[in-house]
């Protein structure tokens, strides 16, 4: 019998998180997360899915990836899941950026680290850590198959009029600078998962996708394909976010740097980390927000209204773009969990065949599910994504065709 295991890391500067899942029925067997690496309070946590075991932790310092990496194979081997196994078929790395080249999942190789190194430019916060990883666990397992699977690749099938931007060509062009979009694994997942749901075959529906978390980015996807995306060069574009901006006049920038005499650095910060909903009332998370308006807090209240009006602009956006919308789709930690997001985001869109369900809206968890009305024209649904899944299958798929 072929080995069914996948491994799936996501790197980021200072975290790893993992999971380790069977192809064959798709179960998950453990999972876990190193943060804080480089840290004297470094923290590993690990959770043996398969025998229903209790989660590990342990703290102390992890110096690098590499530490991080090895401490994460003395706990699967704990548990008999270690990285020396026969049964494990290859290692599937989350990549934030694939430019335009990479449109696919892609067996890794020099070429390929190299091309990803060279798109650090547009991806500073995320390549880098992306290829430590990889070449971490290229050290540990050189001998085993590992993929890349692309957070922008989802979005490749947006045609030019969606993917460019209006500044000079040539420009654009020197400087790689385009629209490219995020969470493409989530997007794809969950526009697939969607189309299930309503008992048809991807290429059959048109479907808005609302991924809803710390970073928030909405799709339009016509029969299984990305067409428009509200991330862009980099995942500032878009939604009001946790402590992101999203979409804003660019000449507010050239104002700081004139005005309020900030470094490009301050005003990077500024609009990644002390914007969004962090920089409207003091908190990003949705929990938080919610009970503060309960309670009669006019700013957080704004905050709410603002996050929402900017979804609604997305929501009617891309129902123009599609043309057609079969339903819109929640997901993600906001998105799944926040009946009063979705409920606001759909209200006064009667006119569009949008309307919640409040019972069916109201029910917490169980699931991929409609929270619509049985009458309504569009469906209006909540599926929890799956990215790792998404990243195991397609790596799965590219050593079953390339072995």
């Amino acid at each position: 019998m072929s080995p069914s295991r996948v491994l799936v890391l996501n790197s980021g500067s200072s975290s790893v998180k993992y999971q380790l899942l069977d192809m064959s029925d798709s179960s998950r067997l453990a999972s876990g997360l190193v943060e804080r690496i480089g840290e004297r309070t470094s923290l590993v946590r690990h959770t043996p899915l398969a025998s229903g075991g209790e989660p590990r932790e342990r703290t102390g310092p992890v110096a690098d990836h590499d530490a991080a990496l090895k401490a994460m194979a003395e706990e699967l081997a704990a548990d008999g899941l270690g990285l020396d196994s026969p049964e494990l078929a290859a290692i599937g790395h989350r990549v934030v950026h694939g430019g335009k080249r990479f449109t696919e999942p892609t067996v890794i190789d020099e070429a390929v680290l190299a091309e990803i190194e060279r798109l650090i430019p547009v991806a500073p916060l995320h390549n880098p850590a992306n290829l430590t990883g990889i070449r971490t666990a290229m050290a540990l397992r050189p001998d085993l198959p590992q993929a890349a699977v692309f957070d922008t690749a989802f979005h490749t099938t947006m045609p030019e009029s969606a993917a460019r931007y209006a500044i000079d060509v040539s420009t654009a062009d020197a400087h790689r600078i385009r629209r490219y979009g995020f969470h493409g694994t989530s997007h794809a997942y969950v526009s697939r998962a969607t189309a299930g749901l309503l008992g048809k075959a991807p290429e059959e529906v048109n479907v808005i996708v609302l991924h809803l978390g710390n970073g928030a980015s909405a799709s339009a996807v016509r029969g299984g394909r990305c067409v428009d995306t509200s991330m862009g060069l980099t995942p500032l574009e878009g939604l009001v976010m946790g402590t992101r901006s999203g979409d804003m006049d660019p000449a507010v920038i050239f104002h700081l740097m004139r005005v309020g005499e900030m470094s490009a650095d301050e005003i990077d910060t500024l609009l990644n980390k002390k914007s969004g909903l962090v920089g409207l009332c003091g908190d990003n998370d949705m929990r938080e927000i919610r009970r503060r308006i309960d309670e009669g807090d006019e700013e957080a209240e704004l905050a709410f209204d603002i996050y929402i009006h900017r979804l609604k602009k997305y929501i009617g956006a891309y129902y123009a773009v599609l043309g057609r919308v079969d339903a819109v789709v929640f997901t993600a930690g906001v998105g799944e969990n926040s009946a009063e997001v979705r409920a606001a985001a759909v209200a006064g869109l009667e006119g569009l065949g949008l309307a919640v369900d409040g019972g069916r809206n109201a029910v917490r968890g169980g699931g991929a599910r409609l929270i619509s009305p049985e009458e309504a024209r569009v469906a209006v649904a909540v599926v929890p994504t799956d990215e790792e899944m998404e990243i195991a299958q397609q790596t799965y798929a590219l050593v079953g065709k390339n072995n």
